[in-house]
């Protein structure tokens, strides 16, 4: 890759051995972003702070715990629908692609598709992108199992690490977006980050997209307020990241974890609501926040989609539809797009 690319770009390149590297945004850089769009989002009314921001080390922690709960029904659905690419995907690739993958995190659902690659290919190249450190840790663990394979890191936005890709090489790249982590997009959000990954995209590229679909309302608020209080832990969490790198002085017993369905707006929003009236200094944001009793900071939408709508928005961003698949409850869905 052009060395100016590289500095444009303000990543700083790091080489682990010879089957493992990865690019990240110098730290300066990060935090003052991070402490911009906390002062920014905490200032609004109503205030709301970034999901994006849940997976610090301990956040992507907690949410490998989630994705075990039995309440959880995600990700052992997508799983199970990837177990059932492993006969049907290899139809829409070659041994020339490269792998590219949105919020990688543990790389469990990985696996089931770089077992597609590396029966496909004699040398696997996969590019994670996740915000958190523990992609470095996942892509070790991987290495030591796939012996073609060999990884670029990207520790950055989806945005970020998706332009990062642009200047780097020809490639053909299938990328995966797995989980339910386009439902955190507003609407308009949504469509604008498939417009992004659509200008991104080469001509032969594929996009291989998660997506939560519609069920009963029971199913859904279950999901996201489990019986453990793990989701409560990951929720609370964000708060102990903004205490531990924007020095502020949040008391999470002053905070509790809230949910709910929208059934009008097909979406699970979640929250942090205040127990008490209350200030907090955030002092690399340089914010005083003051909260009352009661008052909510929204953290996360989770959109829930029928299966036309999917199509509709997907097919008006232009993608072209290759393929849906479906679990057997109807409750999740794998859709591969390419650039129309």
């Amino acid at each position: 890759m052009n060395d100016t690319i590289q500095k444009n770009l303000q990543y700083k390149k790091y080489i682990l051995d010879s089957k493992l590297q990865y690019f990240k945004p110098h730290s300066s850089a990060v935090e003052k972003t991070f402490a911009e769009e906390i002062s920014y989002s905490l200032s609004q009314d109503p205030k709301f702070i970034s999901p994006k921001f849940f997976y610090d080390k301990k956040g992507s922690d907690l949410f490998e715990k989630i994705c075990s709960l039995p309440e959880y029904y995600p990700t052992r659905t997508e799983i199970s629908i990837l177990e059932k690419l492993q006969s049907e995907l290899p139809n829409f690739l070659d041994d020339t692609f490269q792998l590219v993958e949105l919020g990688s995190g543990a790389s469990v659902k990985t696996r089931l598709v770089l077992d597609i690659f590396t029966k496909l290919q004699t040398k696997t190249e996969y590019f994670p992108i996740d915000i958190s450190e523990i992609l470095t840790e996942s892509s070790e663990l991987l290495l030591k199992d796939y012996d073609s394979l060999h990884i670029t890191g990207i520790i950055d936005t989806y945005e970020g690490g998706l332009e990062f890709l642009k200047n780097y090489d020809d490639k053909k790249n299938l990328i995966l977006f797995l989980g339910s982590s386009f439902g955190n997009f507003t609407p308009d959000e949504g469509r604008k980050f498939l417009q992004t990954i659509h200008s991104m995209m080469k001509p032969g590229d594929l996009f291989l997209i998660g997506l939560d679909l519609v069920k009963d309302k029971q199913i859904l608020e279950s999901a996201y307020n489990d019986s453990q209080g793990v989701t409560s832990e990951f929720n609370l969490n964000v708060l102990s990241r903004i205490n531990d790198e924007l020095d502020a002085d949040f008391n999470l017993n002053d905070f509790s974890h809230y949910s709910v369905y929208n059934s009008k707006d097909q979406r699970i929003e979640m929250y942090l609501k205040s127990l008490v009236n209350q200030s907090v200094v955030i002092s690399k944001s340089n914010l005083l926040l003051n909260l009352l009793k009661d008052e909510l900071i929204h953290t996360e939408h989770s959109h829930k989609y029928g299966l036309d709508q999917i199509h509709n928005l997907l097919n008006d961003v232009k993608f072209e539809i290759k393929h849906t698949w479906l679990d057997d409850n109807n409750y999740f869905s794998l859709t591969l797009v390419s650039k129309n």
